[in-house]
């Protein structure tokens, strides 16, 4: 019996068994803008997830959270995020590169690294062919009225890793240009993405390894306490 309910509660969860790491974001709300982030790891499906190292702040869209299209199944009760509405995604998601001012990768970096230039984008127009993606604005036909600078004035996008929130496929008005970033301090908040202080970010990049399929896990507290089980989670 022990058996079949491992095999279901397996069969149900959003994490994928070649995922050996996690970044979970718990937040005391839906409508908090801010989260406790703490990396963790496993040795293989089967095992348990074990703490890498000590929980850290984090700051989020300034009006909170909202289920983002990740590898989570739709319908889940609570809100929704749509483009715009300065909601961080909660749900499951691929880590899946890194983007940052200097030319190269900060040493120990594992992700695939871009620098982002003057003329790097991330689309957030709906209407755009090109929205949701990263795109040199130099090498294509700008269809869009609005996009993300990738390298900006000041330092928030100073390293950056893309968080695949509707990029699988990318849906039209479902949010756009979902990062971890920088923050400009302690108590911030963002457009929807997730930020932090620059020794957790840093600590954060050498530790990401793609060949681990590393994940943002992103919920609310409640959340998070009735998934855990289900999802195969780090318990509360």
């Amino acid at each position: 019996m022990v058996l079949v309910l491992a095999v279901l509660a397996a069969a149900s969860s959003p994490i994928p068994p070649a995922s050996r790491q996690i970044v979970l974001s718990v937040s005391p709300s839906w409508d908090a803008t801010d989260a406790r982030v703490r990396r963790y790891e496993r040795a293989s499906a089967e095992a348990p997830w074990t703490a890498a190292g000590e929980g850290v702040s984090g700051s989020l869209g300034r009006t909170g959270l909202a289920w983002g299209k990740g590898l989570q199944r739709s319908g889940l009760a609570g809100p929704t995020k749509r483009e715009g509405d300065g909601k961080s995604p909660a749900g499951v998601f691929d880590l899946r590169l890194a983007t940052g001012y200097a030319p190269e990768a900060p040493e120990g970096t594992h992700l695939p690294y871009r620098q982002a230039t003057p003329t790097l984008r991330c689309v957030d127009d709906p209407r755009s062919a090109f929205y949701n993606r990263l795109v040199d604005e130099r090498e294509v036909a700008k269809d869009w009225s609005s996009a993300e600078d990738m390298k900006r004035s000041d330092i928030l996008y100073r390293l950056v890793v893309w968080v695949g929130h509707n990029d699988a496929p990318v849906a039209p008005d479902a949010g756009s240009c979902i990062f971890l970033h920088l923050r400009a301090a302690p108590g911030s908040v963002t457009a929807g993405c997730t930020a932090f202080d620059d020794a957790p970010m840093e600590g954060l990049l050498r530790w990401l390894d793609p060949e681990k399929r590393p994940l943002l896990v992103q919920l609310p507290d409640a959340v998070w306490r009735s998934l855990a089980a289900e999802w195969g989670l780090p318990r509360p």
